[in-house]
């Protein structure tokens, strides 16, 4: 198994990317921690996992409330001994935010992915570092989307927010990597089975004039295989990264749009 006996916390587990990443991460060996906003959600993955024979554990824990973050982790290096990934899906879709062009969008609902996600992503990974210098030895990662390298119309502040997280992982990785911590994230272009790419169609579907199936078709003809990730897909990729195997992996976003972004 690529993560055996490995501890990995999960920010954001009860969405679709976090509840992937951590079945993944546990199908490989890990002890899980799944984390989110509200506990009903990462509850059921949790549960998931356990069924399938994994381990897991849930806990509400805001990924923007710095002392939460910081208490949650002591009472997993107190139960664990460390964490050894740390992985950072949290999403904050806004209807407000999406279909709306940029100079019609009001400026502190511009502001508000942009701040959100760096401050997430900066927060859970600063506290889990401070964790594993200790041992010089941890993975700290994130996902973003397409947007941080491509202009896409009325998706508001979503686009320099991603650019921000891969940029926030670059900087991240020239800092820690000296001290046996890799740094990586993983930039899918869209995944149907999740909510995130139906949450970004609704709201442009009119000035889109497309159907959802029109849509889907259009983002999967800009691949090179004609067609769009899955789940499960961007979810291996996710252990594999997190594994000793790629130990020669950071510092980078892997571009996982399969073909329709050139690095």
């Amino acid at each position: 198994m690529l993560l055996h006996d490995k501890v990995a916390v999960v920010y954001g587990a009860g969405g679709a990317i976090g509840a992937a990443v951590a079945r993944a991460f546990a199908s490989e060996g890990a002890r899980v921690v799944l984390t989110g906003r509200s506990l009903g959600p990462v509850d059921a993955v949790a549960e998931q996992i356990i069924a399938a024979g994994g381990s897991a554990d849930a806990a509400q824990v805001d990924a923007l409330d710095e002392p939460a973050i910081d208490r949650h982790l002591q009472s997993v290096i107190d139960a664990a001994g460390r964490v050894d990934i740390s992985f950072n899906a949290v999403g904050i879709p806004n209807a407000e935010i999406l279909g709306v062009p940029l100079v019609d969008l009001e400026a502190g609902l511009f502001a508000l992915p942009v701040t959100t996600y760096a401050m997430s992503y900066f927060l859970t990974a600063r506290l889990a570092a401070r964790r594993m210098v200790a041992r010089a030895s941890g993975v700290i990662m994130t996902v973003t989307a397409s947007h941080a390298r491509t202009g896409i119309p009325s998706v508001g502040g979503y686009g320099p927010a991603m650019a921000a997280k891969e940029a926030l992982t670059r900087a991240l990785s020239a800092e820690l990597a000296p001290r046996g911590i890799r740094v990586v994230g993983l930039r899918p272009q869209a995944m149907p089975e999740s909510r995130t790419i139906r949450d970004a169609y609704e709201p442009r579907a009119e000035a889109l004039g497309m159907t959802w199936d029109q849509w889907l078709e259009v983002l999967a003809g800009r691949t090179h295989p004609r067609r769009l990730m899955t789940l499960a897909e961007l979810a291996d990729m996710a252990a594999f990264l997190a594994s000793d195997r790629a130990s020669g992996v950071t510092g980078t976003t892997l571009n996982l749009t399969m073909g329709s972004l050139d690095d």
